[in-house]
């Protein structure tokens, strides 16, 4: 059982404390410094004003159709079969988008996540592109990423779908990129959780120096593909849920109506790994548990009381007669013994930053960086 009063500070209204947080504020009403950025941003864009927000979506909408002419598709949308990427499906479908739909196997995907998948496809008729990583170079980055003793070991998934998504836009001549990123749902996470998705040098260096095989076919979204992708393509992230009153409840019975939708448990759960490094490994290695950040999002967007959040914070992440199944399951397919595993366990946590990344480059970073300054600045005034 998680008990708040046992930390240093904790916020009165959402569930956020100082557990392994080390930029944490209380005000003089109790409130932490992530609760009040939480609304500060949720006034800034206008969630509860619909008339302003509807202008806005349907000028994308609009948008996106006009730049889509001509071609086969007018947008690309990540599919995870979670709730924001499969409510997202369901939007562009009533908006009468045409997008190619993009689902990334990287070997970890819960028979739930490929049944809510198969079911969206079945009912937009949307085209789908499944991209499967190839398993043994994934699993020897993972395996770089738990040896490193870094903490976001998502790193090495969400890096693949962000470079594959921008790869299938640029070879079918697509502009936007469909993301169910949303403020509302997902406003609340210390960066000291997470690390930059995209910072191919610090994943090149972990591997590097923990990997054993070569990285001959993971796709790859460093400065350099980003700067082709982004300045030379045109091609760009939106976020349409950001321009909707989004709730997640809502949502969820939207599609469950819709498409049959069938619920997975955790945020993110609808992956093995995901759910095995949220319930297991974050917790216990970090001393940290997202659900602290997800449910305190839930509060401030008014979708669940304070007091029922902490009912279920105080439930395991992972349901006890599921955790020993999941740690044998995931420690084998990756490929560790248990003595093995359990010795990356009570290592001490690194930071991202002790390897090389993007805030401290190389001579040659700075020189690559530079001269694609300039052919870029030659791109913008071209448009």
């Amino acid at each position: 059982m998680i008990i708040l009063e046992n930390t240093t500070k904790h916020c009165t209204r959402c569930l956020m404390d100082d557990t392994a947080i080390t930029n944490f504020i209380i005000d003089d009403k109790g409130h932490c410094n992530y609760c009040n950025d939480f609304f500060a941003v949720q006034e800034k864009y206008h969630y509860k004003e619909p008339a302003k927000l509807k202008v806005q979506l349907d000028a994308l909408v609009e948008k996106i159709k006009q730049e889509g002419k001509g071609k086969k598709y007018d947008c690309v949308i990540g599919l995870s079969g979670g709730v924001d990427s499969s409510y997202l499906a369901y939007w562009a479908w009533k908006a009468g988008l045409r997008p190619i739909a993009v689902h990334f196997d990287n070997g970890w995907n819960s028979e739930l996540a490929v049944h809510n998948i198969e079911n969206i496809i079945r009912v937009t008729g949307f085209d789908l592109y499944t991209y499967v990583i190839n398993w043994d170079e994934f699993r020897d980055l993972q395996r770089s990423y738990f040896k490193a003793g870094v903490i976001d070991i998502e790193v090495p998934t969400d890096h693949m779908i962000f470079a594959t998504l921008f790869k299938v836009a640029s070879e079918n001549n697509i502009r936007f990129l469909l993301s169910g990123t949303n403020h509302q749902t997902e406003g609340i996470l210390p960066r000291e959780w997470v690390f930059s998705k995209t910072d191919l040098s610090n994943l090149k260096d972990i591997h590097a120096k923990f990997g054993e095989k070569q990285l001959k076919t993971y796709p790859k979204l460093g400065f350099v593909q980003r700067f082709f992708y982004e300045q030379v393509k045109g091609i760009k992230f939106v976020e349409p849920l950001e321009l909707q009153d989004y709730n997640k409840n809502l949502a969820k019975q939207t599609i469950i109506e819709q498409f049959g939708w069938r619920d997975y448990g955790g945020k993110h759960y609808e992956s093995q790994f995901t759910k095995f490094y949220q319930g297991y490994v974050l917790p216990r290695k970090f001393n940290v548990d997202k659900r602290k950040a997800h449910l305190s999002t839930l509060v401030c967007n008014g979708e669940l009381s304070r007091e029922d959040a902490l009912k279920e914070l105080e439930q395991p992440p992972i349901a006890e007669n599921e955790v020993s199944d999941l740690y044998h399951y995931s420690i084998k397919k990756l490929g560790f013994s248990d003595e093995e595993f359990q010795q990356i366990m009570r290592s001490s946590p690194v930071p991202h930053t002790f390897y090389r990344h993007e805030g401290n480059p190389t001579f040659t970073d700075k020189l690559k960086t530079a001269i694609l300054w300039r052919i870029g600045k030659y791109f913008i005034k071209r448009k």
